[in-house]
């Protein structure tokens, strides 16, 4: 399969959506840019499509799909029994970063796209791109991020390129993406709203919006059936092994000195103020900010695949606001590792 990268910037009619329109309605897949990461869609009501997402991904079946909508009026096709908190917070942070996890209305969409569950994922991405491809199609679109599976997301169109090249006709290429972290999931069905994977919205901002809500660690969220992308299994991690280590120059210097001492290649994640550190790579996370970091995260973590390194070392941040997101990708991508000298 030939695949195409077509720049487009969502602003003005471009024959591209014309053709991204007649694909989706053909069955086909689409990739398109978010305003977090580069999603894969696929019409969430065709069980070909939406098996087309999982075979283009080597995602697993039974991790379920968000499904992105382009306008407020598509809400009724797909979920019901919305509740009062649910309505509030996608006033609130609709066109946006915030998937929320509602009942889907029986019947309408592809069984693939929900995993067997009787609830589903839904948001409306804030991207003039993905927004102008959605309300053209008029139809829903299950999308998750355009990377092989397990992989670092994409953030730009060379980086879908890079991974599905021959497995999807068309890339909508609209730039690298602004938030860089995926969108916050929250499970608004629950007695208690309960945030599923932190994101750009988070704890503080929903709070403020509908009181308590509950932000379980993601070794919490394993138990049971997932309900929203990156509950279950290993993500966002490059090929060599990630450790987290502290975000310490003395500790990261001492580690890349005994890394080295042991024979071992290494390649550095960190702020701009660790690049003089005598690593074999560096990727930068910027200077080190929430905002920094969550742009730069997942360029770097996919730039450790042009080498060679036996491992892989990202400093940690602190879990307040963003944070919280941040820390969730980089402890996945690690599977938990810590390094310690």
């Amino acid at each position: 399969m030939e695949t195409k990268r077509v720049i487009v910037d969502g602003k003005v009619a471009d024959p591209a959506f014309d053709e991204a329109v007649a694909l989706l309605k053909a069955g086909q897949v689409v990739a398109f840019p978010t305003e977090t990461v580069y999603g894969l869609g696929g019409v969430a009501t065709n069980d070909e499509a939406v098996a087309g997402i999982y075979a283009a991904k080597g995602r697993p079946s039974d991790n379920p799909l968000i499904v992105h909508i382009g306008a407020f009026e598509q809400l009724d096709r797909y979920v019901m029994d919305l509740s009062d908190k649910a309505k509030a917070c996608m006033k609130a942070f609709w066109p946006g970063p915030l998937t929320v996890i509602c009942k889907v209305k029986p019947g309408t969409l592809s069984n693939k796209v929900t995993a067997g569950l009787d609830t589903v994922g839904i948001r409306m991405p804030n991207h003039p791109v993905a927004l102008r491809l959605l309300r053209q199609l008029d139809e829903p679109v299950a999308a998750p991020s355009a990377n092989t599976s397990g992989k670092p997301s994409p953030t730009e169109g060379v980086h879908v390129e890079e991974d599905l090249t021959g497995r999807i006709p068309l890339i909508l290429d609209g730039g690298a993406t602004g938030i860089g972290v995926e969108s916050t999931v929250i499970d608004l069905t629950l007695d208690t709203p309960t945030i599923l994977r932190p994101g750009g919205i988070t704890k503080e901002m929903f709070e403020s919006v509908i009181g308590p809500v509950i932000e379980p660690t993601h070794i919490e969220q394993k138990a049971g059936a997932p309900k929203a992308p990156g509950m279950k299994y290993t993500h966002y991690a490059p090929d060599a092994p990630v450790y987290q280590i502290a975000c310490d120059v003395d500790v990261v210097t001492r580690a890349v000195a005994t890394l080295h001492a042991e024979g071992k290649k290494v390649a550095l994640l960190a702020p701009d103020a660790f690049s003089d550190i005598d690593s074999d790579w560096f990727f930068t996370f910027g200077d080190g900010s929430h905002a920094q970091m969550a742009a730069h995260l997942y360029d770097a973590l996919r730039a450790c695949n042009a080498t060679d390194a036996d491992i892989v070392l990202a400093t940690i941040t602190d879990k307040s606001d963003v944070g919280s997101a941040i820390m969730n990708r980089l402890e996945k991508s690690a599977g938990g590792r810590f390094y310690e000298a």
